[in-house]
């Protein structure tokens, strides 16, 4: 936020709807219903909150135009109607966050430890403690935080953003504007070992990890190596915390996954799908565009086909989970036997009587 604040007629301006009210008033941010006072733009993209829009102090509110009518003269502030009220905040939310920001200063710090056949451009920011070897390429604008490694032949391309202690392996590809938040791992080994008589035997991981243009990536997410082949995360994924995703995955633009999913090795995952919090998916699976999994799912088969899919069973021993299952998946026809038998009992019944 500023002190100066930006006039709404300059978020219109950048962001389009329509205002209504002074377009010289001055917000100097955006708060919640619940906390913004008259300094304030909030946003209403929840039909339920029409009472706690119509009560909030705020300068400025953001809304649909059916909610704008509906709310009629019970909020007395300038508004800014628009179809997507959620995403003009999270719009607006981007520009003031970035009128607040302190740029790091370009160059490489003192104690950073640069390999002198490693291509750094003069843009770049490169923070205390860091460690990047030789044959690395670093594009213009790029922060690379404290303590973060960065493996021989690593690329990371323009404006992407490491924050601390982030590790990224050898030869490992970042695309553009990129956000990887501290502890993610980016190429560590995939899980791969063959059995030979009890002993397992380390399969070498000599494929990469490709990530596209404008993917964010949480703290504490590790995104393995291919063995063969690469792994690859297409543009605009957004990945939470503590994420893992396994060797030879694919994971299509512009999917999301809340914190704590797991894709086990070779998943195959199209564009534009979601997974709740601490949904696993097993290895070798495809699963098509625009796939929805509830949290918590478990993810034993391919999806072929687009929709929203849950999936939870109690612990239970195996044998009897799989007996379980397949009742389950019979259930729909034991239901038509059933009201088939109910209405041949009411017949027989009638007829008796």
């Amino acid at each position: 936020m500023t002190l100066s604040g930006t006039r709404l007629g300059e978020l219109v301006d950048r962001f389009g709807g329509q205002l209504i009210g002074d377009p010289d008033l001055l917000v100097i941010g955006i708060a919640p219903l619940s906390d913004a006072d008259e300094r304030h733009a909030t946003f209403l993209s929840n039909s339920k909150l029409r009472a706690q829009a119509e009560s909030t102090r705020a300068a400025l509110l953001i809304l649909t135009e059916s909610d704008h009518l509906q709310i009629g003269a019970g909020f007395a502030g300038a508004r800014i109607i628009t179809p997507q009220p959620y995403v003009y905040f999270a719009r607006a939310a981007q520009y003031f966050a970035s009128l607040a920001a302190i740029a790091p200063p370009p160059g490489i710090h003192p104690s950073a430890s640069v390999s002198p056949y490693a291509v750094i451009a003069a843009s770049a920011s490169i923070g205390p403690l860091v460690a990047i070897e030789a044959e690395a390429v670093i594009a213009e604008n790029v922060v690379i935080g404290a303590g973060s490694v960065i493996g021989r032949g690593v690329s990371i391309d323009a404006g992407s953003q490491l924050h601390a202690n982030v590790t990224i392996y050898d030869y490992c590809v970042v695309g553009k504007r990129c956000s990887i938040h501290s502890g993610a791992v980016i190429g560590a080994d995939g899980f791969g070992f063959a059995n030979d008589a009890g002993k397992w035997i380390k399969i070498p991981q000599t494929g990469r990890v490709l990530i596209g243009d404008d993917v964010d990536i949480g703290a504490n997410t590790s995104i393995d190596r291919g063995a063969l082949a690469d792994t690859i995360i297409e543009e605009g994924v957004k990945l939470d915390n503590q994420i893992q995703i396994g060797h030879n995955c694919h994971i299509g633009a512009h999917t999301a996954m809340a914190g704590c999913v797991g894709v086990a090795g070779s998943a195959k995952i199209g564009k534009h799908c979601t997974f709740g919090g601490a949904a696993m998916i097993l290895g070798h699976l495809t699963i098509v565009d625009h796939v929805h999994i509830s949290s918590g799912s478990m993810v034993s088969r391919s999806i072929l086909e687009a929709g929203q899919y849950t999936g939870f069973y109690p612990l239970a021993k195996n044998a009897d989970w799989e007996k379980t299952a397949a009742i389950v998946r019979n259930l729909s026809g034991m239901r038509e036997k059933i009201r088939t038998l109910e209405k041949s009992i009411k017949l027989l019944t009638e007829e008796k009587s």
